[in-house]
């Protein structure tokens, strides 16, 4: 689950990292009276779940109140990277001496978070990897004991190395820490502050924060998944929540319905092999209820990429007969326009067939037969 800038903020200033103040707001009106109350040049960024905001427009300084209340008519509303801008964070803008970047992010291959920082703030952390590698600073940090202090003095002395920045180099380490509390208090799997600056004052002030959370964790964090902006989603990925289903759109024309993760990036990769692009990833789990089979269509038909579905069922705690049931209700329930290739092995599968049969069907047992089908028939 993605979150809002504004509430990545919250969170790290309630784990005690210094983010200057800022206001919400969803009208012009509303950004200037928050300018007003700020009482200087401000910064109005808009507030969606995508990065470049800046480059597309979306982040903007103003110098009075009526100049705020203009930007900000032009940048609610409009679209970065498919997302309408339909709140924007209205802040202090602060003198930067220098710009940092700091982040904390799950390295799946370690099994462990990795800390990485860099002096190079203030631009994309894969660009500055691309670029000079040697201006990042990568520790991984022991689950077991969380991140040593002499890990984080270590990290605070790369940012800022010159003796008279030692001041600064202990609030780095004071807030690298503070940040692994908030990653871990958030289940979070990113973590990041860029540009984490010193202003004017020398002091050292997160004043941008990205936060990615761990969706197997929201069960038991309920405040951090009061979160949740489903405007701001996927309408097809939030419709899947609800039914229960595992599902992420890709940009392929195959619509593929699976039971079990493991056999559904298998079916993926084979309908890459035979040519074909996945339009969808889409678990139905276990279950075997024919409700989350019709749910499951819907969503693959809603999308106007696809040209051709496949279902690709294993039973084993999945029954054929219940899939089948399902096919039927969906087809029954909506007038299918674009062919479907079905391969149902395993529990209950004579039954299955049967019911298939009963309605036009052909079911395959082959996966590769099945596959290579639903490609030829999309196109």
């Amino acid at each position: 689950m993605n979150i809002h800038e504004y509430q990545a903020r919250a969170i790290l200033r309630d784990h005690g990292i210094p983010v200057p103040e800022g206001f919400v707001a969803e009208t012009p009106g509303e950004v200037r009276r928050a300018a007003e109350e700020i009482g200087a040049q401000v910064v109005v960024k808009a507030q969606v779940h995508a990065g470049g905001r800046g480059k597309a427009g979306g982040v903007k300084l103003a110098s009075t109140p009526a100049e705020a209340q203009e930007l900000a008519g032009a940048i609610l509303g409009m679209e970065i990277k498919g997302h309408a801008v339909r709140k924007v964070l209205v802040g202090p803008a602060e003198t930067i001496a220098s710009e940092a970047y700091v982040g904390i992010v799950l390295d799946r291959a370690q099994q462990a978070d990795a800390v990485m920082v860099s002096p190079a703030g203030g631009v994309d952390i894969e660009e500055v990897a691309a670029t000079n590698p040697a201006a990042i600073m990568t520790r991984r940090i022991d689950p077991r004991y969380g991140l040593f202090d002499h890990q984080a003095g270590e990290l605070g002395r790369f940012l800022y190395p010159e003796a008279e920045k030692a001041k600064q180099a202990r609030s780095a380490a004071a807030i690298l820490q503070k940040l692994y509390e908030a990653y871990l208090g958030s289940g979070a799997t990113l973590a990041e502050i860029n540009p984490l600056i010193v202003n004017g004052a020398g002091e050292v002030l997160a004043i941008d924060a990205k936060m990615n959370i761990d969706d197997n964790a929201l069960f038991r964090l309920p405040q951090i998944e009061a979160l949740r902006d489903p405007e701001a989603e996927d309408p097809a990925e939030t419709a899947a929540r609800a039914a229960g289903l595992s599902y992420v759109r890709l940009d392929g024309n195959i619509g593929c319905c699976v039971n079990g993760a493991g056999l559904a990036m298998a079916t993926m990769d084979l309908v890459k092999h035979y040519g074909g692009e996945p339009a969808n990833f889409l678990d139905i789990g276990g279950s075997s209820n024919p409700a989350k089979v019709v749910a499951a269509l819907e969503l693959i038909t809603a999308d106007s990429a696809v040209s051709s579905v496949l279902f690709n069922i294993f039973g084993g705690i999945t029954r054929c007969d219940d899939v089948a049931r399902g096919i039927v209700q969906a087809t029954d329930s909506f007038d299918l326009q674009i062919p479907i290739t079905i391969r149902l092995t395993g529990t209950n599968q004579a039954e299955g067939l049967a019911i298939l049969a009963r309605r036009g069907f052909q079911a395959l047992s082959d996966m590769d037969g099945a596959v290579r089908a639903a490609v030829e028939l999309g196109g």
